[in-house]
């Protein structure tokens, strides 16, 4: 059946006159009278009781004029969705994003973006690095910012910020009023870390196997901040990015890791194979095309 099909037949049950339906919907009388035919062979039942040349509605008709409009509503909404795929200036970007970068880097991205193009939506997923990048390639999303690269050829690149790792302690910890440090200084103290599949997780117990130790993890979180938090009560020390201006954890001491690799770089990630929607490649290309530090 197809979606002219249910059109027509749409408009001839609100109707129940084949002459005015045809002459609404612009199409020869025959034309209909054949389409209502095929229609109610495919079904094996009349969908209007004719009664002196006249047509009515019957219950085996209603039903299908129920199902009728309600799959011309969802065609209709297909095609309004796919259309605003299509504009790149009112479509809508499906973004994942790291828990760490959402509280600056993602919404700075896009609030710039939406200066320029304030029609634009965006659909958001934070998460972890390994479930970005099988949503990435699943097809949930268009586009990711992550750390650290993806593996595969399949997967597109762009740096955007490097960002410097450092450890957090409790202000009052005997550290506090050093400007930096190796994570060899606080090898015997517990640790408040993110959850193992965490990409700074893994990161931090890289690093502190080549400082020469497995560090003792006495609490696991979700969020760097509530890690902050938990430095702050003097429950343990943290590996966490540095963080921005003016947002540093109220009893928080955060000394900047002296380590080689002591940093990671964050990135916007996308599928090379699979063509992004209109909306999603602008995005990008804005991305690209902006230094972010």
């Amino acid at each position: 059946m197809t979606v002219d099909e249910l059109q027509w037949y749409v408009v001839l049950a609100e109707t129940e006159h084949m002459t005015e339906a045809a002459a609404r919907l612009n199409v020869a009388q025959p034309t209909l009278s054949r389409a209502l035919a095929r229609l109610e062979r495919r079904l094996g039942t009349p969908l209007f009781d004719r009664v002196n040349r006249r047509l009515r509605l019957n219950r085996y008709g209603e039903i299908l004029l129920e199902h009728a409009r309600r799959c011309l509503t969802e065609m209709n909404s297909a095609s309004d969705r796919i259309a605003s795929l299509l504009d790149p200036d009112r479509g809508t970007v499906r973004l994942a994003f790291l828990h760490s970068v959402a509280t600056w880097l993602v919404p700075e991205l896009l609030g710039r973006y939406r200066q320029q193009v304030p029609g634009v939506r965006f659909e958001l997923r934070q998460e972890p690095a390994h479930e970005i990048i099988a949503d990435l390639r699943a097809g949930h999303v268009d586009l990711a910012v992550s750390s650290p690269r993806p593996e595969g050829a399949d997967i597109g690149w762009q740096p955007l910020h490097r960002e410097q790792l450092c450890v957090a302690v409790p202000r009052d910890h005997p550290l506090a009023s050093r400007g930096r440090c190796g994570l060899s200084a606080v090898a015997g103290e517990p640790f408040v870390a993110l959850r193992p599949g965490y990409e700074l997780r893994e990161l931090s117990d890289e690093l502190c196997s080549l400082a020469g130790f497995a560090p003792t993890v006495a609490f696991e979180s979700s969020e760097i901040s509530s890690m902050e938090s938990l430095v702050a009560a003097g429950l343990g020390v943290a590996v966490v990015p540095m963080p921005r201006a003016h947002r540093e954890s109220p009893g928080v001491a955060y000394l900047p890791l002296t380590d080689t690799g002591a940093h990671r770089m964050i990135g916007l990630v996308w599928l090379r194979d699979r063509p992004a929607p209109p909306v999603a490649t602008r995005f990008a290309e804005f991305v690209r095309a902006r230094r972010w530090s």
